[in-house]
């Protein structure tokens, strides 16, 4: 019954309306609220909404003006308390109760700031934002991640008005000169009476154009045009526009953005804007976003708490002394240098280890997912130091094998005369260059540095190098030409592959490598980067060489199960002829992998079944290895550590049934194979636990 209605302020006098609005929360405190729109955000809103007078009570030194009525040239904050003893002495005062709320303070002086209306420029976006859109929608412009782009198409779509004026000195001038009448005021936000022009000449040339005959002076706004004003125009203009000049027209567009998502909005949506506005053209066809770095618990680096790391302590890194020496170089306050020497000594009790450049670089690309906060932890940089410690030594290992005189072959690639390890890297190398490539055209730059680290820790150190050393010391000559032949490729192009994210090490250690005949390069900067290489894709190489991985791994962790500490003896059990075949011809190999406490392997026929005595361990569809247990056999204690692992087993195949029976239609044919040859391999890993179950039993009975 009060809506319409008005009610008259007890100190000025003046009428208020009373209004509904949605955003008032009815059931707080009495469910009404005075709202002051020339002084509050929020606030503000709501008076342009209602069509609420605007009214500023505040003169710019903070005191009262004369629309505070009895209470003008008191100070901001004294009024608060005046205005409550003067409610009092009405007998308007009703009471006070506490209210948790947020006060903006100022990040330099932490003075409170308080909303005033102020004259302002403003650009209207709308007609801006269109085609900036139109760009990003149809393609123009590609925005990574994906993320982005959507944070980008809501803003373009629900874009507000701009205020451009900026109380800085520090920026463009507003290019906006008061055109003051002798007659006139001394100032007037009527458009009327502006006039925009570069120079004052161009606007005295324009206002005399506008009042003919009249006697004026020109004064130009002291305001500056917002920062991201400036540097919207940054792409064209650090080229010589609004001149045509051969730079702009051989440089812009250009191609690549990187930045940060922070400033997507601030920077990026106002030069595309600005460019298609400007130029006709976009600035760049491709934006793409990075993350942001924060501490290990997910905080902003902040002087002010001591987690800002200094990416030079990293790399040359750094005592905890010195990391607190270096707060107190400042203006930091006691408390806060108190307070973040506190979290340095949480954070770093001894200090930061020497890391090095390329360990840092590798672990931030590594971070690198797109979009997002990075918890940047340091104890990362040490596990990625220690993988640049793997690449030297392997490095050292090759150039300690090859001999002094040695010549690589002209090309990289296949001879024809490679054993099943050197068809095995190579294929795995082929694809590494696959994935990274395609990584890197997609700018999913992780997945490029993940492809890199598996390629270069969990095959050519864990598995090949480790394959070749027997080779390089019992092989026949051709065989030990060979995989020296083919551990040069492997490494070379695993070098080269590498620089992008470890650019110091590679270069250093690729200029030890012996080049092939006719190469010249002078650096891995500008060497051929690695491709993929259909010659080197064997899919069946890699299947079979997967059995003898999968075997000597079965073996090793028996023998750590069992605790076998000597005289290891194992049994490959083939499934099928192929799997025979390959076993057999590698039987060495296996052994080898196998660790040094094993010192009997047996390749078993697909027909013949393990002795009794022997724990399983399920390698895939095609074999599984069995490890003989020493001395007398406890059967009821194997059956009890078999359930657990066949319970395992089974409700993994049902999972993996229920995956299978869950793809679409519109699934790809590789997709669904591998799933089917995953099932399988469950299958087969719970048939062998139930076959091993049974012999236990059996001998129970014996």
């Amino acid at each position: 019954h009060l809506l319409g209605k008005h009610v008259r302020h007890p100190f000025t006098k003046r009428l208020l309306p009373i209004f509904g609005d949605d955003t008032v929360e009815k059931d707080f405190g009495t469910g009404a609220v005075k709202i002051t729109p020339a002084h509050d955000f929020n606030d503000f809103k709501r008076g342009k909404e209602h069509n609420l007078e605007f009214i500023n009570i505040l003169n710019d030194d903070g005191t009262m003006n004369s629309n505070a009525g009895p209470f003008e040239g008191q100070k901001r904050f004294d009024v608060r308390y005046t205005v409550i003893t003067e409610l009092e002495k009405l007998g308007l005062f009703v009471g006070k109760a506490n209210n948790k709320m947020v006060i903006p303070l100022c990040s330099k002086s932490k003075d409170v700031i308080e909303p005033v209306l102020k004259p302002q420029w403003w650009m209207s976006m709308k007609p801006l934002a269109e085609p900036a859109l139109n760009a990003v929608t149809d393609g123009t412009i590609k925005i990574k991640p994906e993320t982005a782009e959507r944070q980008y198409r809501r803003w373009m779509e629900n874009i507000d008005d701009w205020c451009l004026s900026r109380q800085l000195w520090w920026g463009h001038q507003v290019p906006a000169f008061y055109v003051k009448m002798q007659d006139g005021p001394d100032f007037d936000t009527d458009a009327d009476h502006w006039v925009c022009a570069p120079d004052e000449a161009q606007a005295r040339e324009k206002a005399q154009k506008k009042f003919p005959g009249k006697e004026f002076t020109l004064e130009r706004d002291p305001d500056c045009l917002d920062t991201w004003f400036s540097s919207g125009l940054w792409p064209f203009s650090t080229l010589g526009w609004p001149n045509k000049t051969n730079d702009l027209e051989k440089l812009y567009p250009t191609s690549v953005l990187e930045t940060g998502w922070d400033i997507l909005f601030f920077w990026v949506a106002r030069m595309i804007m600005f460019g298609l506005k400007m130029t006709g053209k976009v600035p760049f066809t491709e934006v793409y976003c990075h993350s942001l770095i924060r501490d290990s618990e997910g905080r902003k680096m902040s002087k002010s708490l001591g987690n800002v790391i200094d990416p030079v302590d990293i790399m040359d890194g750094i005592a905890l002394e010195g990391l607190t020496d270096k707060l107190k170089v400042g203006n930091l306050a006691a408390k806060e240098i108190e307070r973040a020497a506190k979290w340095q000594k949480q954070a770093f009790p001894d200090g930061i280890d020497e890391c090095g450049a390329d360990a840092l670089r590798f672990s931030l690309i590594n971070y690198t997912t797109g979009g997002g906060d990075i918890n940047f932890d340091v104890k990362v940089m040490r596990s990625y130091r220690n993988f640049c410690n793997k690449i030297y030594q392997a490095t050292k290992f090759v150039l300690g094998n090859l001999p002094q005189n040695y010549t690589p072959p002209a090309k990289g690639g296949k001879s024809g005369n490679e054993s099943l390890p050197e068809r095995w890297i190579l294929h795995k190398l082929t694809h590494a260059a696959k994935r990274v490539n395609e990584a890197l055209a997609e700018r999913e730059f992780s997945q490029a540095t993940q492809a890199t680290h598996q390629y270069w820790l969990y095959e050519l150190c864990d598995v090949y190098i480790e394959n070749s050393k027997a080779i390089i010391r019992d092989g026949s000559e051709s065989e030990k030409k060979s995989a020296l032949d083919t551990l040069y490729t492997a490494l070379d192009d695993a070098l080269r592959m590498m620089h992008p994210f470890m650019p110091f090490l590679t270069e250093e250690l690729w200029q030890r490598l012996p080049r092939r005949p006719g190469d010249s390069t002078k650096s891995i900067v500008v060497a051929a980067y690695p491709q993929y290489d259909q010659s080197m894709d064997d899919p069946k190489s890699e299947h079979d060489y997967e059995i003898i991985l999968g075997c000597s791994k079965g073996v090793r962790s028996l023998i750590q199960e069992c605790s076998i500490k000597e005289d290891g003896k194992a049994f490959v059990q083939p499934l099928n002829e192929d799997a025979y075949r390959t076993a057999s011809a590698e039987q060495p190999a296996i052994k080898i992998l196998s660790g040094k406490y094993l010192s009997e392997l047996t390749v078993l026929e697909p027909s013949q079944g393990p002795p009794a005595g022997c724990v399983v361990y399920p390698v895939s569809a095609d074999v599984a290895v069995f490890l003989q247990l020493p001395g007398s056999v406890d059967a009821q204690k194997e059956i009890e550590k078999m359930k657990p692992k066949m319970t395992k087993a089974a409700d993994a195949v049902k999972q993996q049934q229920t995956v299978l029976g869950s793809l679409s239609q519109q699934v790809s044919e590789e997709v669904r194979k591998k799933e089917e040859l995953h099932l399988k391999d469950l299958q087969s890993e719970q048939r062998m636990y139930e076959e091993s179950l049974a012999r236990f039993e059996q001998m129970k009975l014996q």
